[in-house]
């Protein structure tokens, strides 16, 4: 007989997912649920998304981009009810920093940080495992500091772990990562391409940021 479907939870890094995936492509106005569902294929059920971000800051060279974002946001919580966004702190702040060719010995930078989406990330996971609400987890990063939740996830109570590394194969599965995963698959940019959202969100005013 086939094995049975797992119950499958997805975890999102989102920064880690736009910049690794999405920064440079069309394909941002994702349905992330479908996008999933493809990817991962019938052996995996996808009950659940967790999407773990932070709201941006505008710029003075993208004064947009906080609603463009808000945008996308609205647009997941009417149409994709599989979805949940969880959010942590962005911080954005000048600092002086090493110039890597002096003169001077030190320069003015504008400083970008994304906090706090790293431990939400981990702690859903182990939260949800206690929890029995999958049977397998989802981890979309790339980021060797979650190395640690998932190995208490499959010692403590062996769910399966599959892993996407935003950008892969160009760019490498951090090896802390791999250790722990039952298996691998990567995103393609025909996957992206099908799995987009209506331009227009039935139902509500909400549609695709022009410049997207």
């Amino acid at each position: 007989m086939p094995n049975k479907p797992l119950r499958t939870s997805v975890y999102i890094d989102g920064f880690n997912f736009y910049y690794g995936q999405l920064k440079s492509s069309p394909w941002k106005w994702l349905d992330l649920p479908e996008l999933f569902d493809h990817v991962l294929g019938p052996q995996n059920v996808v009950t659940k998304v967790k999407y773990f971000t932070a709201r941006v800051q505008p710029t003075p060279t993208d004064p947009n981009v906080h609603i463009r974002q808000d945008t996308y946001f609205r647009a997941l919580n009417h149409h994709c009810p599989r979805v949940e966004v969880q959010y942590g702190h962005f911080l954005r702040h000048k600092v002086r920093m090493e110039h890597a060719k002096p003169p001077p010995d030190r320069v003015e930078v504008w400083k970008n940080e994304e906090k706090g989406s790293d431990v939400n990330l981990a702690l859903h996971v182990l939260n949800d495992a206690w929890r029995n609400d999958y049977d397998c987890a989802v981890i979309v990063s790339n980021d060797s500091d979650l190395a640690e939740a998932l190995r208490l996830v499959k010692a403590q109570h062996n769910k399966a772990i599959g892993l996407i590394t935003p950008g892969a194969p160009t760019r490498k599965t951090s090896m802390q990562l791999k250790k722990h995963a039952d298996f691998m698959r990567t995103i393609r940019e025909s996957a992206l391409r099908k799995a987009q959202l209506p331009i227009a969100i039935p139902s509500t005013n909400i549609r695709k940021p022009e410049h997207w």
